[in-house]
């Protein structure tokens, strides 16, 4: 399955490098969106590195998760796609 990287899990003024929001591709509410929590995760960088993290938690009402990696990914890592294993 398929994702997409909406931004970086944020404050007012601070951001969290390893935290992520994540949309998954067809899903639109919270209860279709608690089925992926504990799933991994993949990005997979344009030279073909993959830096893996984890579903851990919902985010809001419409559907996102929120993901934990290993790693930081890059700025340009948002509205990339990610996949879902």
């Amino acid at each position: 399955m398929k994702g997409t990287i909406t931004s970086f899990r944020r404050s007012r003024h601070r951001y969290k490098p390893r935290q992520f929001i994540i949309k998954v591709d067809n899903v639109e509410t919270k209860t279709a969106a608690e089925k992926f929590i504990g799933k991994e995760v993949v990005w997979k960088s344009p030279a073909g590195k993959e830096i893996k993290g984890k579903l851990t938690h919902l985010h809001g009402n419409k559907g996102l998760l929120r993901a934990l990696f290993e790693k930081g990914l890059p700025g340009q890592a948002v509205a990339q796609k990610v996949e879902i294993k």
